[in-house]
């Protein structure tokens, strides 16, 4: 058994203490940082939402594991490359109102960091409201809406008609993204863009990144 797979083990039995201290072991027998992300956290995750989608396992479950990935994201964070970038570009990242699902989101926020973005984390549970204080407050060029029950992808669309009332949509550049969430959702709720995963957004940012902005600059 590697170390990945320890690590993927102790993640999805919601082993928090075990999983962070795993990673510090991969960190000091020099495993690459980003594969450690990859192939032991963001694997384990996608092994708890395949269980999750199946009902084979529970919220109360998949909360005990996000503590676990949450852990052992501290801990490898630090060690990740990051962009060499001035940090010209803010991001506000949240999950929406009665939603407590923070796994999607904090993988995003790590991917997102690494491209030298600062990113203004709002937590779980985040109303429309606050939102769009955050917008008026921070001034970000990017919005990152999380939602992972079927239950509360509405509040998407909520959040982006509020940022429209209180005349801020046209400043920022929206992402959507989740398990129920899906293209024509994310079209219909107004984003500019979906993603599937935190990975695919990364990658997609990290090409595209100056020309969102340059586009969004020329729109005001």
């Amino acid at each position: 058994m590697d170390i990945y797979e320890d690590i993927r083990r102790n993640l999805l039995a919601g082993h928090a203490k075990e999983v962070k201290s795993l990673v510090e072991k991969a960190l000091a027998l020099k495993y690459p940082p980003e594969s450690i992300l990859q192939d032991g956290l963001i694997l384990g995750v996608e092994m708890l939402s395949h269980k999750f989608k199946t009902c084979a396992v529970s919220v109360p479950e998949a909360l005990t594991s996000t503590r676990a990935l949450n852990m052992g994201l501290k801990a490898v964070t630090p060690f990740l490359k990051v962009s060499q970038r001035p940090k010209a570009c803010r991001a506000v990242i949240g999950t929406v109102e009665g939603d407590l699902h923070d796994i999607g989101k904090n993988l995003v926020k790590t991917y997102v960091s690494t491209l030298g973005i600062e990113v203004i984390d709002l937590g779980v549970d985040v109303s429309k409201e606050d939102f769009a204080q955050a917008v008026r407050k921070w001034k970000p060029q990017l919005v990152m809406i999380s939602a992972l029950l079927l239950t509360t992808v509405d509040r998407i669309q909520e959040v982006i008609q509020e940022l429209k009332r209180q005349n801020l949509r046209k400043d920022v550049v929206v992402f959507v993204g989740g398990l129920p969430v899906t293209p024509e959702l994310a079209k219909e709720a107004g984003a500019d863009y979906y993603s599937q995963d935190a990975l695919e957004l990364r990658n997609f940012l990290g090409q595209n990144l100056n020309k969102l902005l340059k586009v969004k600059k020329s729109n005001k």
